[in-house]
C-alpha cells in the first residue's frame, strides 16, 4: 500500500503504555490509523475499554480519571480527536502525562493539521511520543494508493487500471477505498481491469468530462462536441467539464516545459502524473505548440468564468471552448 501514513519513531504496532500522535489533513488515513491502533491493542488486551472523545470536551478531571490507576485494573484506551481544540487548562497536563504514561493505558491523539495547537504538538514530540503522519498523497501517487488497496484486499490490478479507477472515482481516498473493496469482492478472483471499472463507474460525471477533454486536446472537434452534448444531456455540471479540460491542459503544459533528458520517474514527478501516463502525454504533445497551449488555456479560463455566471448559456460557452481548443491544436 502507498506509504501515506508513516510512523515517525517506531514501526511496531501500538501497545498498552503508548502515546500515539496522529497528525495530518487526510481524515480517511487518520481514521484508518485510529482503527489500526485499536485493533493492535485489542489483540493483546481483548477486554480493553475504549473511550473516544473530542479533545475540546476533555477537562483536567476527566483526563486524570481516564489515564489514572484503575480500581478494577482494567486496560483502557483513550482516543482524543481534534487535538488542536484542547483547552489551555488540559494541554500541560496531557504533555506531562505523555512523558510518563501509565502502563495499562494507550492514548491516541488526533490532530487535523494546521498551525493551531502547534505548541502542544512540539511538546508532545519532545516528550517522545510515537507519531503517524496522515498526509494526503499527491495526485500522481493515487494510482499507487489504489493498487495498494486492491492488493491488500487480495486482488490484482495493473497501473493502467489503477489510474482508470482514479479517473472514474476522483481523488477522495474514502471513495477510492470503497470502490477498491467493491471491485475486489465482485471480480471473482480475476484481476481488476479497466473494462470492469468501466462497467461499474463508466457513467460517472468525471469520466464523461475527461472524455470531452481528451477528444478536444487531441484536436478532434466532432467527437469532442458529441461527448459534450451527451454529458450535458446526462446532467453533468458544466464546471466539471472546464475542470477536466484545465487539468488536461495543465498536465500537457508541464510536460512540454519539463527539462530535457530527465529519467522517466523524474519526468513523471516533475509533471505530476503516474509514469505510465507519459506515453499519452507524448502523443498529445505532438500536436501542440507553446502558443497554441496558451490560447487553449485562455479559452478554458474564459469558459470557466462563463459557466460560473459570466454567461447566461453554459452550453454555448462550453461549445465555444471546445472549438477554440481544437483550433489551437496544431497552431504555429
Amino acid at each position: 500500500m502507498l506509504a501515506c501514513v508513516m510512523a515517525a519513531r517506531r514501526n511496531s504496532p501500538p501497545a498498552l503504555g503508548d502515546v500515539l500522535l496522529i497528525t495530518g489533513t487526510e481524515s480517511f488515513l487518520a481514521d484508518r490509523a485510529v482503527r489500526s491502533a485499536i485493533n493492535a491493542v485489542a489483540k493483546t488486551a481483548p477486554e480493553v475499554e475504549v473511550t473516544d472523545l473530542p479533545a475540546a470536551e476533555l477537562d483536567a478531571g476527566a483526563l486524570a480519571e481516564l489515564t489514572g490507576p484503575s480500581l478494577l485494573a482494567a486496560e483502557r484506551m483513550l482516543v482524543l480527536r481534534g487535538l488542536e481544540n484542547l483547552t489551555a487548562e488540559v494541554a500541560p497536563r496531557l504533555v506531562e502525562y505523555a512523558a510518563q504514561p501509565a502502563p495499562d493505558v494507550t492514548v491516541v491523539l488526533v490532530h487535523s493539521g494546521g498551525a493551531k495547537g502547534k505548541a502542544v504538538l512540539d511538546k508532545l514530540r519532545k516528550a517522545g511520543v510515537n507519531e503517524i503522519v496522515a498526509a494526503a498523497p499527491k495526485a500522481w501517487e493515487l494510482p499507487q494508493f489504489v493498487a495498494g488497496e486492491i492488493r491488500g484486499l487480495g486482488g490484482k490490478v495493473d497501473e493502467g487500471a489503477a489510474s482508470a479507477l482514479v479517473d472514474a472515482v476522483g481523488h477522495d481516498l474514502r471513495a477510492l477505498a470503497g470502490a477498491c473493496s467493491q471491485l475486489v469482492a465482485d471480480s471473482g478472483g480475476e484481476p481488476v481491469t479497466a473494462q470492469l471499472i468501466g462497467r461499474y463507474f463508466g457513467g460517472r460525471a468525471e469520466v464523461t468530462s475527461f472524455a470531452v477533454a481528451d477528444a478536444a486536446i487531441a484536436g478532434r472537434a466532432e467527437p469532442a462536441l458529441e461527448q459534450l452534448r451527451w454529458a450535458l444531456d446526462s446532467g453533468v455540471a458544466p464546471v466539471l467539464v472546464t475542470s477536466a479540460m484545465a487539468g488536461g491542459l495543465r498536465g500537457l503544459a508541464k510536460f512540454s516545459s519539463a527539462p530535457q533528458g530527465l529519467r522517466e520517474a523524474d519526468l513523471a514527478r516533475a509533471v505530476g502524473v503516474p509514469p505510465w501516463k507519459l506515453k499519452s502525454l507524448r502523443q498529445q504533445a505532438r500536436g501542440w505548440t507553446a502558443g497554441g497551449l496558451a490560447t487553449a488555456i485562455r479559452a478554458v479560463a474564459q469558459a470557466d468564468a462563463d459557466v460560473k455566471g459570466a454567461s447566461g448559456d453554459a452550453g454555448y460557452a462550453l461549445e465555444r471552448m471546445v472549438l477554440a481548443i481544437c483550433r489551437a491544436h496544431g497552431r504555429k
